[in-house]
């Protein structure tokens, strides 16, 4: 399938919070809520840039940064986000493995013809410092979740939008 077609197949963020399960949406709507845009990545794109997410609502990654990647896109102009539920999705997910497994946020960055100049993910590079040293069996499983939401929590998405900022410009692919 083309690009073109899992973009025309993905939801608002909007449409992707409704359908989430009750349990895990009062998280993404206080990320959302309480995203806030920092000035220098209110101007960082200059040619249009469409964002097509692989994500699945009980992902802590997910839930920490898309919310924020939501705001961003409404605040900038010329900037959308399209999101394609991950596990309905398996022929696109496989494309984008972090060593062999299926983990997420994706985000593919896309031109305004729907080719691919670069992607991110599941998470921003010093957090995946982290976890490369913490994930089970080196921390027990909710010490490494707790871990992980700390550090969001700290950090409140600036890691992933500097990252971010500086793909929508890039032309080629990663």
């Amino acid at each position: 399938m083309e690009l073109r077609e899992y973009w025309e197949q993905g939801m608002s963020f909007k449409e992707f919070v409704l359908q989430a399960a009750p349990e895990h949406r009062a998280l993404w709507d206080a990320v959302y809520r309480t995203a806030r845009i920092p000035a220098w990545a209110l101007g960082a794109v200059a040619e249009p840039r469409r964002l097509l997410a692989l994500a699945e609502d009980w992902c802590v990654d997910t839930a920490s940064t898309l919310p924020i990647l939501a705001r961003w896109a409404e605040e900038v102009p010329g900037l959308e986000l399209r999101i394609l539920a991950r596990d309905a999705h398996p022929e696109l997910m496989d494309r984008y493995l972090t060593n062999g497994t299926r983990s997420i946020p994706i985000v593919l960055v896309l031109d305004p013809a729907f080719k691919e100049l670069a992607h991110w993910g599941p998470f921003p590079a010093p957090l995946g410092a982290w976890v490369a040293v913490n994930k089970p069996p080196a921390l027990p499983k909710d010490e490494y979740v707790k871990g992980k939401r700390s550090w969001y929590a700290r950090d409140r998405g600036a890691t992933m939008l500097w990252e971010m900022t500086g793909l929508v410009e890039v032309r080629r692919v990663a």
